[in-house]
């Protein structure tokens, strides 16, 4: 592998954070859900993105190691992780679907299963703090749970 697959995994990160904030521009709401609104976190995530993927553009690594066989499956769940977590977040809230989510890929990159659980659930309440209480974003509580509470 040489430089020129770092400019060309960082030009598709570059198009993807332009696609993010193009479509998060044109999120609205009729009514305030949050201080930030809804445009600012996937905002702040194409900005993040972008500056990456310009890192690596303008500064690619002579000689890129990329993940072996193993890697590279571990990668691909992580991904089919996130991908489950976005389709779980209103079904089973914010708080059990992150620690879910951070269980699993705390255990494909080698976490033990008690420690795995600790992370997902540790990282949850972390977020949950930050976003829930510190920024007063309303985070999902779960569509499965209404109507359990009596």
């Amino acid at each position: 592998m040489n430089r020129r697959s770092d400019r060309i995994a960082g030009l598709v990160g570059l198009l993807a954070a332009v696609a993010i904030a193009l479509e998060a521009r044109g999120f609205t709401v009729d009514f305030l859900t949050d201080p930030l609104g809804p445009k600012a976190l996937p905002l702040f995530g194409a900005a993040m993105l972008a500056g990456g993927a310009l890192l690596v553009l303008l500064r690619p690594e002579p000689s890129p190691s990329w993940p072996d066989a193993g890697g590279r499956v571990r990668l691909s769940l992580a991904a089919v992780s996130l991908f489950l977590y976005a389709g779980l977040l209103l079904p089973l809230g914010f708080f059990p679907a992150t620690a879910l989510a951070g269980a699993a890929v705390s255990r494909l990159f080698g976490g033990k299963w008690w420690q795995s659980v600790l992370v997902g659930v540790v990282a949850s309440a972390l977020l949950f703090a930050l976003f829930g209480w510190a920024l007063g974003i309303a985070l999902p509580v779960g569509t499965l749970w209404r109507g359990l509470g009596g």
